[in-house]
């Protein structure tokens, strides 16, 4: 695995900061973490989002949504326009074409912010760690500006499964693999530069998908009519490390996974991971997210944003269930009344190097605080923290079981 060692932080999109974007709000929430003993700050793709508020089909997969900024009528120079331009020129022309006046500046004064905070966080002992949307909006400013990289005829999607009978109907483009071996994969190797310019590890959602990923006819109601394809395996990956060097990347292998999925995350040596709230399924005791069979190189969530939050899932659980996971907390003396923290215990007791918890969690929110819900297309995104929640008290009590976990 990366060099990383034992660790945790906490999931925390800037849209749920309390005010929904950079600023004041975000230097505070680091200095909670550092306080809390946390090493990690991760957050969801930074693009500007769909009308749904769905980061995950961004209008753009290298330009930072202009609604993150924390001053958005910030002076811009000319030499600053000039700079960005030269630096970002994969990328940026066909941005300035999609999002009209203005667009440039805007991304100058992400990076600027952008920059700020991450000195700052690093000063503190806080990493930040990012997400690649693995696929682009249909129609999006890349989208349009690279159709020959693109499919026709079908879209993304994922097959069914124990988020939705009928399946995840995602409807963005897929890639042309052919059509991006033949340009050597340069439209990812710059997206991965870009990624990590940006963050110090990231998230590589959706991985599966470089092995096989599911294609749904365009058009089709539902993504049950779907079929596997395959996909470019490590080739893409290759050609960004020659460029790149190492490649500090979380591979989010969750969902149907297969041998040549679990072959290819071994091969290119990336952290997977482990869901605790997929760990009590007493039909599968041999389920990856079992506490028992979590791995050292992969990466524990108490859950993701596509999750409820640790207080709304047991709350919802069957009461059989619900007994087990009482009784898997009580067997490691981590039984307590606030039953979320029990199991935000019992992840940072895991074995796997880092361990991330919802911010939502930490709070003992329940169902309401859901970020994401993906067989609901809208009233998704929304969720936003109260200014003052996350408290000294709860520093303190996070760092407490942080430290007893051996993870400061």
């Amino acid at each position: 695995m990366m060099a990383v060692s034992r660790s945790s932080g906490v999931l925390l999109h800037i849209t749920s900061l309390p005010g929904g974007r950079l600023g004041p709000d975000a230097f505070r929430f680091v200095d909670w973490l550092a306080a809390a003993g946390q090493s990690w700050w991760q957050v969801l793709p930074l693009g500007p989002p769909d009308r749904y508020r769905s980061p995950y089909k961004a209008r753009s997969a290298f330009a930072a949504s202009p609604a993150l900024l924390g001053e958005p009528r910030a002076p811009v120079s000319q030499a600053e326009v000039l700079d960005f331009r030269e630096r970002n020129g994969w990328w940026i022309a066909d941005w300035e074409r999609f999002a009209g006046r203005g667009a440039v500046a805007d991304q100058v004064r992400f990076d600027r912010e952008w920059a700020e905070l991450r000195r700052y966080a690093s000063d503190r002992g806080v990493s930040l760690v990012g997400d690649i949307a693995i696929y682009v909006a249909p129609d999006s400013a890349d989208h349009r500006a690279h159709p020959e990289l693109f499919q026709q005829g079908l879209v993304a999607g994922a097959p069914p499964d124990a988020f939705s009978a009928s399946g995840q109907l995602w409807g963005n483009p897929l890639y042309d693999w052919p059509a991006m071996q033949r340009r050597r994969y340069r439209w990812w190797v710059q997206r991965l530069a870009r990624t990590l310019d940006l963050f110090d590890l990231a998230r590589i959602d959706h991985f599966r998908a470089f092995v096989a990923y599911w294609a749904v006819p365009a058009g089709a109601r539902t993504a049950r009519f779907g079929r596997w394809k395959r996909g470019p395996g490590r080739a893409v990956f290759d050609a960004a490390a020659r460029e790149l060097g190492a490649l500090p990347l979380i591979a989010e292998d969750l969902g149907v996974i297969t041998e040549p999925v679990e072959r290819l995350r071994v091969e290119l040596r990336l952290p997977g991971m482990s869901v605790l709230q997929f760990g009590f399924d007493r039909h599968d005791r041999h389920s990856p997210h079992r506490l028992e069979n979590q791995q050292e190189d992969s990466v524990v969530y108490t859950g993701t944003h596509d999750h409820d939050t640790l207080r709304g899932w047991y709350e919802s659980l069957p009461v059989t269930v619900r007994a087990e996971v009482d009784d898997a907390l009580r067997t490691r003396g981590l039984l307590e009344r606030q039953r979320w923290w029990g199991l935000i215990r019992l992840a940072l007791a895991s074995r796997a190097r880092m361990a991330i918890m919802q911010a939502q969690d930490v709070q003992g929110l329940g169902s309401e605080a859901r970020m994401n819900a993906p067989a609901r297309a809208s009233g998704n995104w929304r969720w936003q923290m109260r200014r003052g929640a996350l408290t000294p008290a709860l520093a303190r009590r996070l760092r407490a079981a942080t430290e007893e976990a051996g993870r400061v």
